[in-house]
């Protein structure tokens, strides 16, 4: 059996207190030792990309922390941010696999900080972070033996996502060989010198065991308030969140069930390319958030006696402010009769039609930002090439002479 990535066979003690395999006294203190972890990034329109990173990070150890960069940092480094650091600093907060966040973390990850917070070691994804001036950003930590490597989300990515919305097109929502999904990748997925595979777009499969790694598998226990909402949750964003932790607080015990309508369902009522993410995508973006306890795939438009009554639904919520997150024309006839309605006020009015306008309004920024990036990209790329190539010849030359 393992547990948090260790083997918990390595922790049985035999009847004189020692460790098994191998027979050396552990004492208290060693055995019960909490390994502390440290992730970090800009975490700018947070996906379920930066979530499994998060999760695969927390699996190796027991206690994580993420430190998100400033606006500063980021325009530095990067290009300006699509969200504030303010906004960032709260969507990271809500991801269930965090425990701790470190706001303003430095753009370079350093054994100073790792130290600092007690980390043992830092977590990052498979591909490449650089500076402005094109340098590996966790090169010190790795020269130390204090890097971890978990596998970077296929199909997604800030670069896919930013194309999807000035595309305009439904394309999203079946597949990606269609030639008009295809469009947005010479500007957002592709630079002047090549196509990096850290920047690009690849097509997101879901599948039975993405969703076990990321839903809770616990079911409402006596005394729990289940409480059900319902909507598009598209793009998933810190309005949702303000909105889902208020949820969350209307009950001492809450179960928080967030259905999500089909695609096609959502874009009946929000028209447009909405939704920007595909029901697979909204879903695991949705399970990935701390105040949520389930997800309702495909939830009927219209919440009636029979979903009410199926899951026992003791509250039924609905923003006060902003339409689409729990849509107020879906007919909440039957659970006002059972006087069970509830409207909450987050006090947030932030729309997935807010964040496409941030987009549209910075776009040849994003353009620029994304061909920048990728350009750097491949010229790391290109240069591990060239020194695998050297590797790979000197032994030869050896053999020669």
């Amino acid at each position: 059996m393992i547990k948090n990535g260790h083997h918990a066979a390595d922790n049985q003690e035999d009847e004189a207190g020692c460790c098994k395999p191998g027979g050396s006294v552990c004492s208290p203190e060693k055995r019960k030792r909490v390994v502390r972890l440290w992730c970090d990034g800009c975490y700018d329109m947070v996906h379920y990309g930066h979530s499994n990173q998060l999760r695969q990070a927390k699996a190796m150890g027991d206690y994580l922390i993420a430190g998100v960069h400033t606006d500063a940092e980021i325009a530095k480094h990067k290009g300006p941010p699509v969200f504030t650091q303010e906004e960032r600093y709260k969507m990271v907060r809500a991801i269930k696999w965090v425990d701790e966040i470190v706001e303003g973390a430095p753009y370079v990850t350093t054994l100073e900080t790792l130290d600092k917070y007690n980390c043992d070691f830092c977590v990052h994804g498979d591909d490449i972070t650089l500076t402005v001036d094109g340098k590996d950003t966790y090169a010190e930590v790795k020269r130390a033996g204090r890097y971890r490597e978990c596998k970077r989300t296929q199909g997604v990515s800030t670069t896919d996502l930013v194309g999807r919305m000035l595309l305009m097109t439904k394309a999203h929502h079946s597949n990606m060989d269609n030639p008009d999904y295809q469009q947005h990748t010479d500007n957002f997925g592709k630079g002047p010198k090549g196509h990096s595979p850290w920047t690009g777009v690849s097509q997101f499969l879901q599948t039975s065991q993405k969703i076990i790694q990321f839903a809770s598998g616990k079911e409402p226990q006596p005394g729990d308030t289940i409480i059900y909402v319902a909507g598009a949750f598209d793009l998933f964003h810190i309005g949702h969140v303000d909105f889902l932790e208020m949820v969350y607080k209307q009950a001492e015990r809450p179960y928080v069930i967030v259905g999500l309508h089909f695609d096609q369902e959502v874009n009946r009522y929000k028209g447009k390319n909405y939704p920007i993410m595909n029901i697979h995508e909204r879903t695991l973006s949705v399970l990935a958030c701390r105040y949520v306890s389930e997800v309702v795939i495909g939830a009927p438009y219209a919440v009636g006696k029979d979903l009410l009554d199926h899951f026992k639904v003791s509250r039924l919520c609905m923003s006060v402010s902003v339409f689409e997150i729990t849509n107020c024309v879906f007919c909440p006839q039957e659970p006002k009769k059972r006087g069970i309605f509830r409207t909450i006020d987050s006090g947030n009015n932030l729309t997935t039609d807010d964040i496409v306008q941030r987009i549209i309004e910075n776009r040849l920024q994003f353009e620029a930002r994304n061909q920048k990036k990728e350009a750097k990209e491949m010229a790391v790329i290109e240069a591990m090439k060239k020194r695998e190539q050297q590797e790979q010849s000197e032994p030869a030359a050896q053999t020669a002479h």
